[in-house]
C-alpha cells in the first residue's frame, strides 16, 4: 500500500516529465515585446488624478427644473437607491435629505462624476469614506445625468 508521501512524489515526477516533454524543438522561439504606445506613468503621476473638476462657475442653479428633477429621480431609482436614502438615514452611503444644504453643488457633482479624484484629494470625501467604509462605485453618469441627479437632490 502506498503512503501519501510516495503518491505525492510520483505525481510531482509525472508533472515534471510532462512539462519537460512540452518543450518542442531545440531552439526557443524568439519574442520581441511590442513598443509601448504611450509612456508609462510614474507612481507619482498615477496617484494624481487628471480630471477637470466642476467649479461653482460651471453650475448655474436657478429655480428647480421639473423635467431635470424627474430624470434625476429616475436615475436615482435605477442607480442610487441601493446605497442612498432620500431621507437623512444612511444605508451604505449618506442619506440625501438636506445634503444640498451641507455640501456645495459643485462638491456633489464631483462626488458623482469624479469619485476617485475626490477620494484621493478631498478631505471631506476621505472622511465620508472612513465613516461609510465602502467606496462609492463609478456609475458612469454623464455630466448631464449628474446634473439631473443634483436637481432631484435639491428637492429633498
Amino acid at each position: 500500500m502506498r503512503t501519501i508521501g510516495t503518491t505525492l512524489r510520483a505525481l510531482s515526477g509525472a508533472a515534471l516529465l510532462s512539462l519537460m516533454a512540452c518543450g518542442g524543438g531545440d531552439t526557443a522561439p524568439s519574442y520581441t515585446p511590442p513598443a509601448p504606445e504611450t509612456p508609462v506613468a510614474t507612481a507619482n503621476e498615477a496617484a494624481t488624478p487628471h480630471v477637470a473638476l466642476f467649479t461653482e462657475a460651471d453650475l448655474k442653479l436657478g429655480d428647480i427644473d421639473p423635467a431635470m428633477k424627474e430624470k434625476g429621480k429616475t436615475t436615482y431609482d435605477v442607480k442610487c437607491q441601493a446605497c442612498h436614502s432620500t431621507g437623512e438615514n444612511r444605508i451604505v452611503g449618506p442619506g440625501w435629505k438636506g445634503l444640498t444644504t451641507k455640501r456645495k453643488p459643485e462638491w456633489i457633482m464631483n462626488m458623482i462624476v469624479h469619485t476617485d479624484a475626490m477620494l484621493e484629494t478631498d478631505a471631506e470625501a476621505q472622511k465620508m469614506l472612513e465613516e461609510c467604509l465602502v467606496r462609492m462605485p463609478n456609475q458612469n453618469l454623464s455630466h448631464d445625468e449628474a446634473r439631473e441627479v443634483l436637481e432631484f437632490m435639491r428637492t429633498l
